[in-house]
């Protein structure tokens, strides 16, 4: 047995076959082991984390004389969160930790879950950051931001016409 024996691609009677035709072995390699981490991830389907990448789901609505930011923060309280206005950036930095401990008759269950939010919005010019308002309910934060008189003055409405 020589060495070329031991390598797949160079045995001319098992040679895997290329998809592409190109016939490069490290290319269908690559090829083979793309299949196999996406076969890995499918079997678990699509996994959604409660704060994918440290980041919260939130909503931003602008009313007639405020702009309001809705945030999702489930499993949290409100003094794990701490909010800071600027004049154009809203901040939101949070931590939830949660441990549970449960002895029963023949079994003990101890469960931990930690997870931490950091995101910064950018706000609209003419929002009045001095007169924010905020309010937790249900794992909600709700911010109310007016806006100043001037920023509300230089909305135009435009009439559309049939044309």
């Amino acid at each position: 047995m020589q060495i070329k024996d031991l390598i797949p691609w160079v045995r001319k009677d098992s040679a895997p076959e290329s998809k592409s035709g190109d016939g490069n072995p490290i290319a269908t390699l690559q090829r083979e082991m793309n299949q196999v981490f996406e076969s890995f991830w499918n079997r678990f389907g699509h996994l959604e984390w409660p704060w994918g990448s440290g980041e919260a789901r939130s909503d931003m609505v602008e009313t007639d004389n405020a702009i309001e930011i809705s945030i999702e923060l489930p499993g949290m309280e409100m003094k794990d969160i701490e909010l800071t206005v600027t004049d154009d950036m809203l901040t939101l930095k949070g931590e939830k930790r949660i441990e549970r401990q449960e002895e029963k008759r023949g079994y003990y269950l101890s469960e931990r879950s930690y997870g931490a939010v950091y995101r910064t919005i950018p706000l609209p010019p003419g929002v009045d950051g001095d007169k924010a308002q905020a309010s937790f309910k249900n794992g909600v934060l709700t911010i109310r931001l007016p806006q100043t008189p001037e920023a509300q003055a230089k909305v135009k409405r435009i009439e559309v016409k049939n044309g």
